[in-house]
């Protein structure tokens, strides 16, 4: 019973049950090699450990698993992904407990910003300015900006936004930063990254845990190509007007065969193309009518061949005038790639 009295379901998530039992196998094989000069000490730490995992899987059987020791409320799940041997709501901990997990938490958010890319970069004839801003303490968006290792190579651009918020998001984010940077050494053409990178996300995530994703490249000559996995579309900005350049496949985790086509276009000088993820083209006002793709369209088309440092400014500017005040809810990214006369001139110097 919760604290009103009413009955509370244990989770039964398969998933965590398959982490328990992977946990327990590891620690009983820790067990059987354990060195003999270090028997004595390791083995009674690692015995405590498998009891622990013993006592989980068994509140799983008894489907008690997940509920509050002290309030008989139900433990945040995302905190059991990240420790399946969580036995407290938030609500309950010590405050030494509350503060030693929001110094997790605080490392978490250094350690992620510390993978993000710099802000401002200049390749060849383009130039690439983004802001990242996490709704909490760490964030579910993915962006990276990945340089060639050889003089002829494309440079790597990626946004994304991985399905739900806090510290489970952002651990499948820090993997898919991972994931990307190793596969990205490999040299696969676009859609081949794409289909390798959905493969092993389905296998190493749980059911129900996808994430869309743009992910394209620029070369010489105003040439770019975009494969994009469910995500909002991308904003094509020139002086015809703005155009969008919509998924070319489903989100990444949903099937292991998904394949993934790739849009082609070519940038003139001060044409821009912009990446966000839904934390911007959702954001809702104080009346909870939402922002919307063509309002951050009407806001880059009218101001065509500003900087991508200005026009990133101005678009989350024109967000923020729209919400009034109102609490940023989700995690928001936003980058413009421009070519830019500017960086063609330094990069022909």
């Amino acid at each position: 019973m919760d604290q009103e009295g009413k009955p509370v379901a244990g989770v039964t998530d398969p998933y965590l049950r398959e982490q328990l039992e992977k946990r327990r196998a590891e620690l009983q094989t820790a067990l059987s090699v354990v060195p003999a000069d270090e028997a004595a000490a390791t083995t009674v730490s690692l015995v405590d450990l498998l009891q622990q995992v013993d006592a989980a899987v068994q509140r799983l059987d008894e489907g008690t698993y997940g509920i509050c020791e002290s309030c008989r409320g139900t433990v945040e799940k995302e905190r059991l992904i990240a420790d399946p041997l969580v036995q407290l709501c938030l609500d309950c901990l010590s405050n030494e407990e509350q503060r030693a997990l929001e110094r997790d938490l605080e490392l978490a958010s250094r350690i992620q910003r510390g993978l993000l890319p710099q802000t401002d970069l200049r390749f060849r004839d383009w130039r690439i300015h983004y802001r990242y801003k996490p709704a909490g303490v760490v964030s579910g968006d993915y962006c990276d900006l990945i340089q060639p290792s050889a003089a002829e190579g494309k440079l790597i651009f990626l946004v994304g936004d991985v399905a739900g918020k806090g510290v489970a998001a952002s651990l499948l984010m820090t993997h898919l930063h991972a994931m990307f940077r190793s596969l990205a050494s490999i040299g696969l053409e676009l859609d081949k990254l794409l289909e390798m990178a959905n493969r092993l996300f389905c296998e190493s995530t749980i059911a129900g845990q996808y994430a869309t994703l743009i992910c394209g490249s620029i070369g010489r000559n105003g040439e770019i190509e975009i494969a994009s996995a469910g995500h909002n579309p991308a904003l094509l900005v020139s002086q015809d007007g703005v155009r969008q350049i919509g998924a070319t496949g489903l989100p990444l985790g949903l099937f292991r065969t998904s394949r993934y086509a790739v849009s082609r276009a070519r940038l003139t000088l001060n044409d821009s193309l912009l990446l966000y993820t839904d934390g911007i083209s959702e954001a809702h006002g104080a009346s909870g009518d939402e922002y919307g793709i063509n309002a951050l369209s009407v806001a880059a088309g009218r101001r065509y061949g500003w900087t991508p440092q200005e026009l990133v400014a101005a678009c989350l500017s024109d967000v923020e005038k729209h919400c009034a005040g109102a609490r940023q809810a989700d995690d928001q990214t936003l980058m413009v790639i421009q070519r830019s006369a500017a960086a063609a001139a330094s990069f022909n110097d």
